[in-house]
């Protein structure tokens, strides 16, 4: 089996957590020891363009000093520090100021063809150009599902949406070889436009006969939800349709939460890699999202990226793959996986994300109670005590974190059934002990708030942890909230609690009772927005 030659990873620095300079050497560190050859910082908007001085702003951006520190200080450990940027979509953060209305065609989209939006393009190019060694550059372009559909639409009427990406594209990649840049883009939007808005098609049923990819232009297959070897060699040979050598995008799984999934992203990127080999693909990045807030530590998926890096040299011998770890970072992958048991699932071919979504849950509302488990509290106690333990040692913070939040959902995870149970059948000494539980409960996510906190301090930057502020805070006052409630219902000050009175159903058609899902979504979560 043929190897991988080129290994990297593309950690994403926009979702909330912009880490910290000396974070990143500490990383940059850890991957070459690993053997990984490049590193891409995917900023949206956090990195200093001149000439825009809202773009960043209040985000923590890396100036364009640090990001010259990062390039040579990468340089010196046989690293290629490669520009991650967005050129269409993706670009919230940046569009939310009036500074960029006139360029917004819809969401987090910018207007294609509009003189403006190629302004600020040369500019992110120009700014780039300054503080990157490589020319080599991914310009994004991914998930613009409603391009053209918002204000080039009212000016432009209906138009042919892969011929506005086309044109875009051509724009996009003139400005990108002027400054001496090789560009690299997911190739979703390709296969989306194609073929009626999907992108995951085999290469029988892909039709790409009218998709035309620019010279020097380099497609990135990304993929990260599959297990079975069969579907990454099909997409792989659907790439091959449109470019002769594509690069591949795994993911080690940090983006759906507190806790990692490892032992999921090692089965994925294993068939992966293999389908990789097979189909001699040369290049492969493993990408590091950090969705909805960035609240898994930088290090917590460092055996999903050992054992990616070792399939790479074409060793996929489990055991093998466990002493090497050992060898290199001094813990047991053993040890360092149950920073996933809160959420893994025993055969690790599914993920969940109950850890979050239980956090937040609503006492009252109770949007997610069905999805718990009787066996849920005992399952959170003990796990809490096995992370304490490994507390003291290396990557001890990390452990706190997740040892903290499982003592929280120890007694959090299942109050809303023992809420609502209680006060259906009047039992009043059960509702008094509940009371007593949404106190030790505030108790306890001050705690976690806390280690949460330290860990993000030690890593990132402070900017973005407001939203965590935002998040816990809301979550202690409505923890007061419902417990004065129930206080003043026990006392004959309340006649009923209304939320109380309402019939909790299954949170979505596709989930079953007592079985965790897979949700990300703060925002929805806390009843702000609409999600399914």
């Amino acid at each position: 089996m043929k190897k991988i030659k080129r290994l990297g990873v593309m950690l994403d620095c926009s979702r909330g957590a912009v880490y910290k300079v000396e974070a990143l050497k500490k990383y940059i560190d850890v991957l070459a020891k690993m053997g990984y050859k490049s590193l891409q910082l995917y900023t949206e908007d956090t990195y200093e363009v001149e000439g825009e001085p809202y773009f960043g702003y209040l985000r923590g951006r890396y100036s364009a000093d640090e990001l010259r520190e990062l390039d040579a200080y990468a340089q010196a450990k046989g690293i290629e520090l490669v520009p991650c940027i967005q050129t269409l979509a993706h670009l919230a953060g940046a569009l939310r100021w009036p500074e960029y209305y006139s360029c917004t065609d819809v969401d987090d989209i910018l207007l294609a063809g509009d003189e403006r939006t190629y302004t600020l393009i040369e500019n992110m190019f120009r700014s780039c150009a300054a503080c990157f060694t490589s020319r080599n550059i991914n310009i994004g372009m991914d998930e613009a599902h409603m391009v053209g559909l918002g204000k080039y639409l009212d000016q432009h009427g209906y138009t042919n949406r892969t011929d506005i990406l086309k044109k875009h594209l051509e724009r996009v990649c003139a400005i990108a070889e002027k400054y001496g840049f090789k560009p690299m883009i997911w190739s979703d939007m390709f296969f989306r436009l194609a073929n009626h808005g999907e992108y995951y098609v085999t290469h029988n049923s892909a039709k790409m006969g009218n998709v035309e990819v620019p010279k020097n232009l380099r497609l990135i297959y990304w993929d990260y939800y599959s297990q079975d070897f069969a579907h990454y060699d099909a997409m792989l040979k659907a790439h091959k349709q449109l470019v002769s050598d594509p690069l591949f995008a795994g993911g080690a799984w940090t983006w759906a939460g507190f806790v990692p999934h490892n032992k999921f992203s090692i089965k994925a990127n294993t068939a992966a890699m293999r389908a990789c080999a097979e189909n001699g693909i040369k290049e492969v990045l493993i990408t590091v999202w950090k969705d909805d807030g960035s609240e898994s530590s930088l290090w917590s998926n460092l055996p999903a990226l050992w054992s990616a890096a070792e399939n790479a040299r074409g060793n996929f011998d489990e055991a093998k793959i466990a002493v090497g770890f050992y060898k290199k970072f001094r813990i047991s992958m053993a040890d360092f996986l149950l920073l996933d048991a809160p959420e893994g699932s025993q055969d690790a071919t599914k993920v969940s994300t109950e850890t979050k979504y239980l956090l937040y849950n609503d006492p009252f509302l109770g949007i997610f109670d069905k999805t718990v488990s009787m066996d849920d509290p005992k399952k959170f106690a003990k796990l809490a005590e096995q992370l304490h333990a490994l507390s003291k040692g290396k990557f001890g913070y990390v452990f706190k974190t997740i040892a903290d939040l499982c003592f929280v959902l120890e007694k959090k995870c299942d109050l809303g059934v023992r809420l609502r149970k209680a006060y259906r059948q009047k039992d009043t000494a059960m509702l008094a002990g509940i009371v007593s539980d949404l106190k030790e409960t505030e108790k306890r996510v001050a705690r976690f708030a806390l280690s949460f906190e330290s860990q993000w301090m030690k890593e990132c930057k402070p900017f973005g942890f407001e939203k965590h502020d935002i998040r816990l805070g809301g979550l202690l006052r409505r923890l007061a909230h419902c417990r004065r409630v129930v206080e003043e219902y026990l006392s004959g000050k309340r006649a009923c609690i209304e939320e109380l009175e309402e019939d909790i159903l299954l949170v979505s058609r596709d989930a079953k009772e007592g079985e965790p899902i897979c949700f990300n979504d703060w925002l929805y979560n806390a009843m702000i927005k609409p999600r399914f």
